[in-house]
């Protein structure tokens, strides 16, 4: 859930965080030229105010034509050290496109473009308007124009033509600014984002973890309603009640089934007896006495098993430190007097391996798998027990030669009073290999089945090799 909420989280900020970065960066933009052009304008405005005395070169003589000449020459000045200390072409010209003063000395008005466009506006006698906005990755000019009016009349046109390189410098570094600030931002806010999913999901992955408990058997398992929204901590107080009403049916059902097999065990066992008390006072080899006392004898052993399972559900593993191993050469070694009696070759390679496992429910799982094996192998055959470490379990497999299962019967190998329809006649209750797997569960192991090739089934039992988390 969390790689799913997140995402969507960091998306919708980033959208947030994009739809206030662009506004800012278009109007850091903006101010820059704004800057540059209102420092043109002033530019324009002081040069309007020089040529503003100039006259037309009407070649009239005296004192006044010294004068506008030395205005001109002024003029001529002004605009030559703008031209070299700025980079910034600037020109006074008259309403016939003449030059009045010009920097530098080879540019004149274009016919075309925006300089011609602000000088026909200039001549309108109001400033030209701001040019458009230039961007970092555009090579564009910036060109103000302003009138030169004298007794109300327009005589010329100040225009500067402005490079922008300066301009756009700023420009950038104003947006990398925002654009470091915009990725701070960023970083906060997926930490941000991190902490509140974490907050909110953690009831959940707790519920999951509590949930995955109660299904492998840790009934008493609970969830911690102390953190995480209102809503997930009355999922958690909800989910606690129905885990004990669960806990209640299943420990319920467990002491029913406990206290019958326990109460049907006398009187069965009295009745056995009197069974075989009146055997004797039949004639001996009577096939019905014998059968009766092969299906008695049969049911007391359901009662066994049901006990044990019943037991089996309800305790708590005793797991420590096992060499599996040793243990499973010990139980290799007790059932080979039983397999040769029968016929059957029992092997066993058991390198030393050690795991975390209940010695006791170990044995008794090995003791159900082995005699099982043995049980179903044909005379002549062989069951191996081959012991290994993988991973982070270790695993006794045991196969055998026999009949094997089909696919539509390995899938319900191990169900409580299941048995093959082609093996009723072998005794046995259909509890053993369920009672092995409930005990195994308990501690964090398990019980599997597959085909052996060419012919037989292979189970593995598996054991956590790391010990159990607090």
């Amino acid at each position: 859930m969390r790689t799913r909420l997140l995402p969507l989280l960091i998306v919708l900020m980033a959208a947030v965080l994009l739809a206030l970065g662009v506004p800012l960066a278009v109007s850091v933009a903006g101010a820059q030229q704004q800057k540059v052009v209102v420092d043109r304008i002033d530019d324009t405005a002081r040069f309007a105010a020089l040529a503003q005395f100039v006259t037309a070169p009407t070649g009239t003589s005296g004192t006044t034509s010294t004068s506008n000449d030395e205005r001109r020459e002024t003029l001529s000045r002004e605009l030559a050290s703008y031209y070299e200390v700025y980079g910034i072409r600037a020109g006074v010209f008259y309403r016939t496109d003449t030059p009045m003063a010009h920097a530098p000395r080879d540019w004149y008005l274009p016919e075309t473009g925006e300089v011609r466009d602000a000088f026909e506006e200039a001549l309108l006698s109001r400033r030209s308007h701001d040019p458009k906005q230039v961007w970092p990755w555009q090579r564009n000019r910036l060109v103000v124009a302003s009138p030169v009016i004298r007794d109300g009349d327009v005589v010329a046109v100040v225009v500067t033509d402005s490079p922008t390189g300066a301009m756009r410098s700023r420009i950038l570094h104003g947006w990398l600014i925002v654009g470091a600030g915009e990725i701070a931002a960023m970083l906060l806010a997926i930490g941000a984002a991190l902490r509140l999913t974490g907050w909110v999901l953690k009831p959940v992955r707790v519920l999951d973890a509590t949930t995955h408990d109660i299904a492998t058997g840790r009934l008493k398992s609970r969830v911690a309603v102390a953190s995480g929204p209102p809503e997930l901590r009355r999922l958690a107080r909800s989910f606690n009640e129905m885990a004990g009403n669960v806990e209640d049916v299943l420990e319920q059902q467990r002491a029913f089934v406990a206290d019958a097999s326990h109460q049907l065990r006398n009187p069965l066992a009295a009745l056995l007896l009197r069974i075989e008390l009146l055997a004797y006072e039949l004639p001996e080899g009577n096939e019905e006495i014998a059968s009766v006392q092969s299906e008695g004898k049969r049911l007391a052993q359901v009662l066994d098993d049901l006990l044990d399972l019943a037991l089996a559900e309800h305790t708590e593993a005793d797991l420590r430190v096992t060499d599996i191993g040793a243990l499973t050469a010990e139980r290799v070694a007790a059932w080979a007097p039983t397999a040769e009696a029968k016929g059957v070759r029992l092997v066993g390679d058991c390198p030393a391996t050690t795991a975390w496992a209940d010695p006791v429910t170990l044995s008794s799982a090995l003791d159900a798998v082995i005699d099982n094996a043995v049980k179903f192998t044909p005379e002549g055959e062989s069951v191996e027990v081959t012991v290994a470490s993988n991973g982070d379990a270790s695993t006794i497999v045991v196969t055998d030669n026999g009949p094997g299962l089909t696919d539509e019967e390995l899938a319900r190998v191990g169900d409580r009073f299941w048995r093959s329809g082609r093996h009723q006649n072998i005794k046995g209750s259909g509890l053993g290999l369920s009672i092995s797997r409930t005990l195994l569960a308990a501690g964090g192991g398990s019980l599997s089945y597959d085909h052996h090739e060419p012919s037989g089934l292979k189970v593995t039992v598996s054991v956590p090799r790391t010990g159990p988390t607090a």
